[in-house]
C-alpha cells in the first residue's frame, strides 16, 4: 500500500511509486563547460552558455554538477532543459553581467522534416532567454520566425529537483537522504486550466518539505508530461511569441527567500535596478583615466552589491558563489574592512551579527567557545538535522581578532559612538578568548576538537597546506604567524579605544600584553638562515619553516621589526613567489608546490591585497604597486573584469594569460574587495572620524594611472571629493568639494 503524505491540504506521495515519462536530455554533463552565475541575496543560480542546468541524469556517469538554483544552502532546481523538437538549441552569445539577470541568444539547429513538413533550415528561428532572480526565478522566452513562410515546432521545457544540501552536494558523504515526492495532482487533468502548474518534493529527515513551484502564464503549455511542458508553437513570417514561466520555492509552505516577492519578470527587474541604483548614488564612486582600471572598479563595485545577503535584517556581504553564498567570520570580516571606504554600513551589520552570534557556551561539536567569532553559517538539512556543526560553526581561528580589528577600523572611519559603546562588552569578550588561548603557550593556536570540523582554522584551511620546507604536514595546536599579527594589532587598537574610554588601566595592559607578544614573535618565529618568518610554530613550538605568503599579512599589523619586515618584503618579491600575476601561496621550491593547488602555489588576489598594504605601510611603495599591477592586468584577462577567489600559480611570461583555477568562486566578496583594497593602498588615506581628519600621505598612482578622482567619500559626517593626478613621477591630491567640516591633511 503506498503511503500518501498529507501536508496542509496537498497530498503527495513518494516518487519511487510513481513513474512518467521521463523527457531524454539534450545536454550532457560529463565534462566541466563554462557557466554563467547570478545572485540576489539568498539565492543564486549556475547555469551553462546556453541558460541550461544539467542534472546528474544527463551524465553517462552519474556525476551530480554543481549547477542549479539555490537558496539557503538548498538546491531547489537541478535541471532546467530548454529543448526545440527534442534538440538543444545553438547558442549565439549569453552574458550575465547584471549579476542578477541573463541574458542569451540562440537559434534552432537544422529541424529535419516530417511526413508533412518541409525541414526548418538552421538559424532561422530565434530564440531568447531572459532569466531574472528576485524572491524566485523568473524567464521569458522569446522565439521569433526569420522564415519567410509558417513554421510548426515543438519548443519544451524540463524541470527537476534533487533538493540536495550544499555540502551533498559538495561531495560530503551522508548514510541517507529524505525522500522526493510526488505532488498527486501533478498532471494536466481537468484542472489544468485553473492551475498550469508543476510541483516538485521532497521530505528532509527533519521532516520539512520543500516544494519548487513552477507557474506557467501568457502562453500556457499544451502538454505537461511528467516534469516538461511542452507548447506545440506555430509562427507565421517573421511572427514572435514569448513564453513565461516563474518558480519559487518553499518549506513547509512557507517562502524559502527572504526576499519579497515580485509578480513578473519586469516587475523583478525594476525592483532591483531600482534598488542597485539606490545603492550606487549613495556608494562612493572612484573613476580614472584608465578605461580597463574603470571597468574592474564598476565591476567590483556591482558584485559588492550582489554579494550582500540579508541575515537576521542584517546586510552583510556572502563570502562568494557558490560554496560559500552565507555569513562567514573572516570572509565577512576581511571583506567588509576592504569596502569601508565604499559603504561603511556594511562593516557596522557584519560586527552587529557576528557579535548576535559570538561564542557563549564551550560545545565540542561546533567549536564552539565563549567569546568566539563563528567561522560559518549554515541553514540546509544536514545543519539542521545536526550531520554538519554550523549551526553556526566556531573552527576559525583568526576571525576573533579580525572582529577587533574591524570595530576600531569602522570606529576610525565613521565616528560611530552608538556602536562602539554597543559592541563594547562584545569587544571585551573575544579579548579575553584570545588570552584564554594564549595562556598555554603564548600564541594563539588552534586544534579542531569538532568531529567533522576542519583541521586547520586559519584562512589557508585545506588539510595539506601547512607543510614544513621538506613538505612534512605539521602537527599539534597550530600558532599561524598571520594570526600572531592580528592578536598584536587587536591589542594595540582596543588599547587606544581603552583610552579614549578612559580606562587606563586596561589601555596600559594590553599595550604592555602587545609589546611583549612582538619580542616573542620576532624571536620565536624569525627564520634566521633564511631571512624570512615561519609559517607557524607546531604543536611542539618548533618553527613550520616553509616560505609562503602568510607572514605577508604580518607587515600591516605592526607586529614585525622593521629590518626584519624589509627582510621579508624583498622575499616576497623572490621569483619562486611572486609569480609575475601576484604572490604564490607557497615557494615554487617547497616539495608540495603545486601551481594548481588551493593553497599550495596558487594565487589569491585578497591575500595579495592584504600584502600589498603592509608593504605600503612600511614604505615599500614600489613592490606594493607591483602586485597590484599584476591583479590589475590579471583580473582584465577574467571574464566581466571580475577577480576571481584564486588563480593557479603558473609563472608569468610574455605569451601567456593568467590560469584559471577551475573551480574558483566567482564572484568572491574578498576578491572584489581587493580591488578597493588596491585603490586605497595608493592614495594611503588614513581617517581618523573621531579626530576630525583625514591624512593622506604620500598618494603614489600607478603607472598605468594618471588621474583618479573619488566622489562621496564618507569619513563621519563629512562627504569628501578628492581628486589625484600623476605627473613626472609624484602623485598630487587635491579636494575639490567637502560636505562637513572634516580637516583633509594631505602629506606628500
Amino acid at each position: 500500500m503506498t503511503e500518501i503524505i498529507e501536508f496542509e491540504g496537498r497530498k503527495f506521495v513518494q516518487s519511487e511509486f510513481y513513474s512518467a515519462d521521463e523527457w531524454s536530455c539534450a545536454i550532457d554533463s560529463e565534462h566541466p563547460i563554462p557557466t554563467l552565475t547570478l545572485k540576489n541575496d539568498d539565492i543564486f543560480l549556475i547555469t551553462d552558455t546556453l541558460g541550461n542546468v544539467a542534472s546528474s541524469s544527463c551524465s553517462t556517469n552519474g556525476m551530480i554538477s554543481s549547477m542549479g538554483l539555490f537558496c539557503k544552502d538548498t538546491r531547489y532546481l537541478n535541471r532546467l532543459d530548454l529543448q526545440i523538437n527534442r534538440q538543444a538549441p545553438v547558442l549565439l552569445s549569453s552574458t550575465a553581467k547584471k549579476g542578477f539577470a541573463l541574458n542569451v541568444l540562440a537559434a534552432n539547429p537544422r529541424l529535419d522534416k516530417t511526413d508533412s513538413d518541409e525541414p526548418i533550415l538552421p538559424e532561422t528561428i530565434g530564440i531568447e532567454r531572459e532569466i531574472v532572480i528576485e524572491g524566485g526565478l523568473f524567464e521569458e522566452i522569446t522565439i521569433t520566425n526569420y522564415n519567410t513562410s509558417t513554421v510548426e515546432f515543438t519548443i519544451s521545457l524540463t524541470f527537476d529537483a534533487d533538493f540536495l544540501d550544499i555540502f551533498d552536494v559538495r561531495g560530503y558523504a551522508r548514510e541517507k537522504r529524505g525522500q522526493k515526492l510526488h505532488f498527486l495532482e501533478n498532471s494536466l487533468g481537468s484542472n489544468y486550466h485553473l492551475k498550469p502548474e508543476i510541483i516538485l518534493a521532497y521530505q528532509g529527515l527533519d521532516g520539512i518539505i520543500a516544494e519548487s513551484r513552477i507557474q506557467f502564464n501568457n502562453y500556457l503549455p499544451d502538454q505537461l508530461q511528467g516534469n516538461t511542458a511542452i507548447w506545440q508553437i506555430q509562427l507565421e513570417a517573421r511572427e514572435q511569441k514569448t513564453l513565461c514561466y516563474h518558480i519559487r520555492f518553499f518549506n513547509d509552505n512557507k517562502p524559502a527567500s527572504t526576499l519579497d516577492e515580485s509578480l513578473n519578470l519586469k516587475q523583478a527587474k525594476a525592483a532591483e535596478l531600482m534598488e542597485a541604483h539606490n545603492w550606487t548614488e549613495q556608494a562612493t564612486k572612484i573613476q580614472t583615466d584608465n578605461k580597463s582600471i574603470n571597468e574592474i572598479i564598476q565591476q567590483a563595485e556591482q558584485d559588492i552589491y550582489l554579494l550582500r545577503q540579508n541575515i537576521e535584517s542584517r546586510r552583510v556581504l556572502a563570502a562568494g558563489v557558490p560554496w560559500f553564498s552565507t555569513l562567514f567570520g573572516r570572509d565577512s570580516i576581511i571583506a567588509s574592512s576592504q569596502t569601508l571606504s565604499l559603504d561603511p554600513t556594511l562593516a557596522r551589520d557584519t560586527l552587529y551579527l557576528l557579535a548576535q552570534y559570538q561564542g557563549k557556551i564551550d560545545n565540542d561539536w561546533r567549536d564552539e567557545e565563549p567569546g568566539k567569532i563563528l567561522h560559518e553559517i549554515r541553514y540546509g538539512e544536514m545543519a539542521r538535522c545536526q550531520e554538519i556543526p554550523h549551526t553556526p560553526y566556531y573552527g576559525t581561528v583568526d576571525a576573533t581578532p579580525l572582529w577587533i580589528m574591524l570595530y576600531a577600523e569602522y570606529f576610525a572611519w565613521t565616528g560611530d559612538e552608538h556602536t562602539l559603546d554597543d559592541l563594547w562588552e562584545n569587544a571585551l569578550a573575544a579579548m579575553d578568548w584570545c588570552d584564554r588561548r594564549m595562556k598555554e603557550t603564548g600564541y594563539l593556536c588552534y586544534y579542531c576538537r569538532s568531529q567533522r570540523g576542519l583541521v586547520n582554522q586559519g584562512w589557508k584551511d585545506s588539510g595539506n597546506c601547512i607543510v614544513d620546507r621538506k613538505g612534512k604536514i605539521a602537527e599539534g595546536a597550530i600558532a599561524l604567524a598571520e594570526v600572531q599579527g592580528y592578536v598584536y594589532a587587536a591589542k594595540i587598537r582596543l588599547a587606544e579605544i581603552a583610552y579614549r574610554k578612559k580606562l587606563y588601566d586596561l589601555a596600559e595592559r594590553l599595550q604592555k600584553e602587545a609589546r611583549e607578544l612582538k619580542t616573542r614573535f620576532n624571536h620565536d618565529f624569525w627564520l634566521l638562515d633564511q631571512g624570512y618568518l615561519a609559517l607557524a610554530l607546531d604543536g611542539q613550538g618548533k618553527p613550520v619553516d616553509s616560505i609562503t605568503s602568510n607572514p605577508g599579512h604580518c607587515l600591516s599589523t605592526g607586529i614585525v621589526d622593521f629590518e626584519k619586515a624589509a627582510s621579508v618584503a624583498e622575499r616576497l618579491q623572490a621569483p619562486d613567489m611572486f609569480s609575475g600575476w601576484g604572490i604564490r601561496t607557497l615557494s615554487s621550491y617547497n616539495p608540495c608546490y603545486n601551481p594548481m593547488g588551493y593553497h599550495i602555489g596558487s594565487v589569491w588576489p585578497h591575500d595579495n591585497g592584504l600584502i600589498a598594504a603592509g608593504l605600503r605601510s612600511l614604505g615599500f611603495i614600489d613592490q606594493a604597486l607591483e602586485i597590484a599591477q599584476g591583479i590589475f592586468d590579471m583580473t582584465v584577462a577574467q571574464p566581466y573584469h571580475r577577480p576571481p577567489e584564486l588563480f593557479c600559480g603558473y609563472e608569468r611570461i610574455d605569451s601567456n594569460s593568467p590560469i584559471q583555477y577551475p573551480v574558483a568562486c566567482s564572484p568572491q566578496a574578498w576578491a572584489s574587495g581587493t580591488v578597493f583594497q588596491l585603490i586605497l593602498m595608493m592614495l594611503n588615506l588614513v581617517p581618523d572620524a573621531p579626530g576630525n581628519y583625514l591624512r593622506v600621505i604620500d598618494p603614489t598612482l600607478l603607472p598605468s594611472i594618471h588621474w583618479l578622482s573619488i566622489q562621496n567619500l564618507r569619513v563621519g559626517k563629512t562627504l569628501l571629493d578628492l581628486e589625484f593626478e600623476r605627473s613626472n613621477g609624484t602623485t598630487a591630491c587635491r579636494v575639490t568639494k567637502k560636505r562637513g567640516n572634516l580637516r583633509v591633511i594631505i602629506e606628500a
